[in-house]
C-alpha cells in the first residue's frame, strides 16, 4: 500500500512541476507580446465563439450603405486605394467568372488586391511568413439576399498579435491599416 501511496505522489509532484514550469514559459511569452495581443485574440475569440467561424474571426466587414450599387462601390474604391497612395495590383472579378464557368447568372464578388512595395518587402524581412498575406485584400461581395459587403483581413491580428513589432515597420503596418479600414468603411458609404 506505501508503495502505491509513493507512487501516486511522484506523479502528483510531477505533474504539478509540470504545470508550475508550462504557467511560468506561458507568462514569460505574454510577457513579451504587444500590448495589445489580449484585448486582438480575445476580441477574435469572442467573434470564434458567436461564429464557430474562424474566418469570421479574421476579418473585419462592412454592409454597403443601402441605395449603392456594386458599380458605385467598386468605383469608390479605387478611387479611394489611388488617393491613399496604395498600388493597385490587380483585381480578380470572380463573379463573374463563377457566372461563366457554370454558365448562369451568379452573385457579384470581386477581390481587390493591393500594396506598399515598400512595407511589403519590410514586412518580409521581419518575418517571411506574412508573405502569405500580401498583396492587402479587400472583397465586395453580394451576400446570398443581395445585400453588398466589403471585407478585408483583420491587420490588428498581424500588427498587435504577437511580440511587437520593430517601431518602424509597426507604423509602416498602422498606416496601411488606416488606408485598409478607410477602404472598408468610406467604400461601404460610396465616399471618393
Amino acid at each position: 500500500m506505501r508503495v502505491i501511496t509513493n507512487a501516486l505522489a511522484l506523479v502528483g509532484a510531477l505533474a504539478l512541476a509540470a504545470g508550475l514550469a508550462a504557467f511560468i514559459k506561458a507568462r514569460a511569452l505574454l510577457a513579451e507580446l504587444d500590448p495589445g495581443a489580449g484585448k486582438t485574440w480575445s476580441a477574435a475569440a469572442r467573434i470564434f465563439l458567436e461564429t464557430g467561424n474562424p474566418a469570421e474571426a479574421a476579418v473585419w466587414k462592412a454592409q454597403v450603405k443601402e441605395g449603392l450599387s456594386f458599380d458605385d462601390v467598386d468605383q469608390a474604391i479605387g478611387s479611394l486605394a489611388a488617393s491613399a497612395n496604395i498600388r493597385d495590383v490587380g483585381a480578380l472579378p470572380l463573379g463573374d467568372q463563377v457566372a461563366a464557368m457554370d454558365g448562369k447568372p451568379w452573385r457579384k464578388l470581386k477581390i481587390y488586391l493591393y500594396c506598399n512595395p515598400l512595407t511589403a518587402a519590410h514586412m518580409i524581412d521581419y518575418s517571411e511568413a506574412f508573405s502569405a498575406f500580401l498583396p492587402c485584400r479587400v472583397a465586395l461581395l453580394e451576400d446570398g439576399s443581395g445585400k453588398l459587403w466589403i471585407y478585408t483581413l483583420n491587420m490588428d491580428l498581424l500588427i498587435h498579435g504577437g511580440k511587437p513589432l520593430p517601431a518602424p515597420l509597426r507604423d509602416e503596418a498602422l498606416r496601411v491599416k488606416t488606408v485598409m479600414r478607410s477602404l472598408l468603411s468610406d467604400g461601404a458609404k460610396g465616399a471618393f
